[in-house]
């Protein structure tokens, strides 16, 4: 293969993946035009001023019709036949898709995942012309530190909401009073209950700046920010556009391969005898991810309006957020077959659901599109942090990343630890784990 088209490879996949990491340097030159309105979703009050900064309380209510249809279309659904294959290499399988529509049809009840959410502070504001929706939980401890959560793909506010009470209330959790946080945690632009855009240009940049509006506009002067899969590429642009606030990031899925390394999986060299073993480990997973993982995120970075399939078909748009990556679809494989994991057949189609009911397959999948038209980077290039930064690392995540990665990722590393179980969903999976890590990574910004 010729060096141009190894790195015409390259480019596809960094723009057409465009996806859980987002590898976004060239977004920071973009202009970010007010060009995108939203719908309510709800009743909730419409803002009373003048400057449009109101924050208004929200609660949701799913209507007893839609459940019905939701339940009526997952019993009516239309089967192929099983795959061919002994594995999973064909896509998710059978046995798995039926065994969960079987309990989503029958057993299982939204009406609990909604009182969940709604016995939290929910509230919407509008930044930058589009309704954006977050929870914010605020500790006892006057000495609490600020902190923004942001999910990814396929995922929710619902991710981060196991840790809500450990983070804003630690003694009650094992933990010391000073190691308390106040929690917002956002719904990306057409996630959850934000506003779908109805215009281009939400991407991590826009969203990053948004973010900081939020905390600001929350009465924060001094925060930081978390994340993983899109929420890593948004709190990383949030550190690169440095406001002041910003003490510092942490990170669960980071962007630190080194160029070489990208380009050496690309061109289909073979690994290089001097990677230590946990680098070996990282370029075994990410070879994997490269060569049969990104089907979902080429398709929504390049053609996501296509996907009318997974708006109407319960039961596909399930499939369709199964197959994300490997270890987390194994995860959630052993979960129907009975055995117990960090998550719950409710956990899975609390999810599942939220996307079903908001109807965002679509407005969700439209932010890796906007990612794609002006990305530059690669898919988890280093990005030049300046800012502290902390670490932590899931075996199960699409790549576990070395230590020696992230010291040269992150010239302000303040803080590494590699965990002993874990997945992509880290804070939804293993929230004491989360929490932990959350407590002692930003303990030297207090």
């Amino acid at each position: 293969m010729s060096k141009e088209s190894t790195l015409d490879r390259r480019r596809f996949v960094g723009v057409a993946a465009a996806t859980v990491a987002a590898g976004p340097l060239g977004l920071l030159g973009i202009s970010r035009r007010i060009d995108a309105m939203t719908h309510a979703l709800t009743d909730v009050a419409q803002p009373t001023g003048s400057d449009g900064t109101d924050i208004r309380p929200f609660r949701f209510k799913a209507s007893d019709a839609d459940l019905t249809d939701l339940r009526r279309r997952i019993n009516a659904t239309k089967w192929p036949e099983v795959e061919q294959v002994s594995d999973e290499s064909q896509g998710v399988q059978l046995a798995t898709t039926q065994k969960l529509a079987r309990y989503w049809g029958t057993d299982y009840d939204w009406r609990k995942a909604e009182a969940k959410i709604n016995a939290v502070p929910n509230f919407i504001t509008n930044i930058d012309g589009l309704d954006i929706h977050f929870i914010h939980v605020k500790s006892k401890d006057k000495n609490a530190m600020p902190m923004i959560i942001t999910h990814g793909w396929p995922g929710s506010f619902i991710e981060q909401m196991k840790v809500i009470g450990p983070l804003t209330n630690p003694t009650a959790f094992g933990g010391r009073a000073e190691d308390a946080f106040d929690v917002v945690i956002p719904s990306l632009p057409g996630y959850g209950f934000s506003g779908k855009p109805t215009a281009t240009g939400w991407h991590p940049v826009r969203i990053a700046s948004a973010w900081t509006t939020l905390m600001k506009r929350l009465g924060y002067t001094k925060f930081v920010a978390q994340g993983g899969d899109w929420g890593n590429a948004v709190s990383e642009i949030m550190a690169l556009q440095a406001p002041p606030e910003l003490l510092g990031i942490s990170t669960n899925m980071p962007a630190t391969v080194p160029p070489e390394i990208s380009a050496q999986i690309f061109m289909g060299s073979p690994p290089p005898a001097t990677l230590s073993a946990d680098e070996r480990n990282a370029w075994d997973q990410l070879a994997l991810f490269y060569g049969k993982g990104l089907g979902y995120a080429n398709e929504m970075a390049l053609r996501p309006q296509t996907l009318y399939g997974i708006v109407d078909s319960p039961v596909g748009l399930a499939a369709w957020i199964l197959d994300h990556d490997a270890r987390s679809y194994a995860l959630i494989r052993r979960v129907f077959d009975g055995q117990s994991e960090g998550l719950t057949r409710d956990d899975i189609l609390d999810n599942i659901t939220m996307y079903w009911l908001t109807n965002t397959a679509i407005s969700s999948a439209r932010l890796y599109w906007n990612t794609g038209q002006v990305s530059k980077g690669g898919f988890f290039d280093p990005r030049n942090v300046q800012l502290p930064v902390a670490v932590t690392v899931f075996p199960d995540e699409i790549y576990a990343a070395p230590r020696s990665w992230a010291e040269r990722a992150y010239p302000k590393l303040i803080y590494f630890n590699k965990l002993p179980k874990g997945g992509h969903f880290a804070a939804w999976e293993q929230p004491a784990l989360f929490t932990a890590e959350m407590r002692t990574a930003f303990r030297s910004l207090r």
